[in-house]
């Protein structure tokens, strides 16, 4: 039987010889388990197994490139052979591109163990996966006798492993996992406080890196009890601070804005600001796929160039973007390691870097303001940083938290918002790829009654 390495060089070698001037090929292989438990019952449980093989070549020569994908889940060796060629007619059909092509050099010469799956953790094993699910579900309906039903609580585990290959000579591969756990608790308050929802969830490469089950459900219970008799308040201009899980949302959207691909297209409002001041001083923002076991982490790009570290934003100024080779050259800059699969630049494990003040202290120091625990919709606008969102959480009155908060909007600019942040929390939260502390922005708008 031949080794995925074995594949990939033999969809390199058809592509190249149907007339490819560059092919890259990439297999990956997976296996997942899910199950979901709700009461006492099992809602459901499934398993499943995929592998697919896709190939990227580039035609032309010195005035351009143009560029075509296909890919397969049938890995015999005809069938390899034909999706190659198929790919060279597809781009031989397409316009040439002078950006196009994969890195003239530099690719990864090691693999390094970045820790991102535990052999023991395989074959996985249902029956603790619904254990840990049972256990969230009964901490949650045990916190309090308001918390009498749920959406459930759901276990899921993943592997999978990529060998990547090019006709520059490069071939790596690596494998990893996830684990999660997620608790969903509703809660029924007494008269007009009608019933609330919220979550908890844990996710790793491990599965003992996993919260306890009990725990997970029982901050589901917290979060949900916390929202009963929440109202509106009235529209006005106040501090707002975001707790670590919704701040992580403002990371994943300015790094959105800085990807090569949205720079080079004028479609962020972050075009043509390298090197200036886009936020606070206390901003730091990094993206590193090196972090041992790190959810975002992996020793290669999706074009073969080894990961490095890289700061977004240090100290409030805007120090790189976001680029593969292609968004690069349309730049006139070099790739930053970022490379998507066949095609885009993405963050790996991106985060905003602490402070030092606690949750508590940064609470205790706004007069009077909204503490953010969940975000609703998507308002958000690139090109001009336009920023609107429904949100829930609980007010401020003289540094104390005092009232659950429902049904209103806040709204602000990005770019204002981060030039704005005033403290920010030393709770940096890993809840998966993207993470942040909580952050409070001095002003926005909050829309309410």
């Amino acid at each position: 039987m031949e080794s995925a390495a074995d594949i990939v060089r033999l969809a390199i070698d058809r592509a190249r010889a149907a007339g490819a001037y560059q092919v890259d090929a990439a297999l990956s292989e997976s296996e997942s388990f899910e199950s979901r438990v709700r009461g006492r019952e099992i809602d459901f449980v499934k398993q499943s197994a995929e592998r697919g093989l896709g190939i990227r070549v580039f035609t032309g020569g010195r005035w351009g490139l143009s560029t075509a994908s296909t890919r397969t889940a049938d890995l015999a060796r005809d069938v390899v052979a034909r999706t190659a060629a198929d790919a060279v007619a597809l781009a031989r059909a397409t316009a040439a591109d002078p950006c196009a092509g994969l890195p003239e050099s530099g690719f990864a010469a090691e693999t390094p163990d970045l820790e991102l799956f535990e052999p023991r953790d395989r074959p996985f094993d249902p029956a603790t996966r619904i254990g840990a699910a049972r256990a969230a579900e009964a901490s949650a309906r045990a916190t309090d006798p308001r918390i009498g039903d749920s959406e459930g609580s759901q276990v899921d585990s993943s592997y999978g492993s990529v060998v990547y290959g090019n006709s520059a000579g490069f071939l790596g591969e690596y494998a990893s996992a996830r684990h999660s756990l997620m608790a969903e608790a509703l809660a029924r308050g007494e008269g007009s406080q009608g019933m609330q929802r919220d979550a908890w969830f844990t996710s790793s490469r491990r599965w003992d890196g996993l919260e306890p089950g009990d725990a997970v459900g029982r901050r589901a219970a917290e979060r949900a009890l916390r929202r009963l008799g929440a109202r509106k308040v009235p529209t006005q201009e106040a501090p707002v601070i975001f707790d670590a899980w919704t701040a992580a949302s403002l990371v994943r959207m300015l790094a959105g804005c800085a990807s090569g691909y949205a720079i080079y297209r004028g479609a962020s409002f972050l075009a043509g600001k390298l090197g200036l001041a886009v936020a606070s001083p206390e901003v730091t923002i990094v993206d590193d796929p090196l972090l041992r076991g790190g959810l975002g982490s992996r020793p290669f790009d999706g074009e073969g160039l080894p990961s490095r570290r890289n700061v977004l934003v240090q100290n409030g100024r805007l120090a790189t973007y976001l680029l593969d080779t292609y968004s690069a050259r349309k730049l006139g800059l070099r790739s930053t390691g970022s490379a998507a699969r066949f095609g885009g630049a993405t963050t790996t494990n991106l985060w905003l870097e602490p402070g030092k003040r606690t949750p508590e202290e940064i609470i205790a120091s706004t007069p009077r303001g909204l503490y953010v625990t969940e975000l609703i919709g998507s308002g958000f606008n690139a090109v001009t940083g336009d920023y609107s969102r429904g949100a829930a959480g609980v007010w401020i009155e003289n540094g104390e938290l005092t009232h659950p908060v429902e049904e209103i909007t806040i709204a602000g600019n990005l770019g204002a918002m981060l030039r704005d942040v005033d403290a920010i929390g030393n709770d940096l939260l890993w809840l998966g790829a993207t993470a942040a502390p909580t952050v409070r922005i001095a002003r926005m708008t909050i829309a309410g009654q």
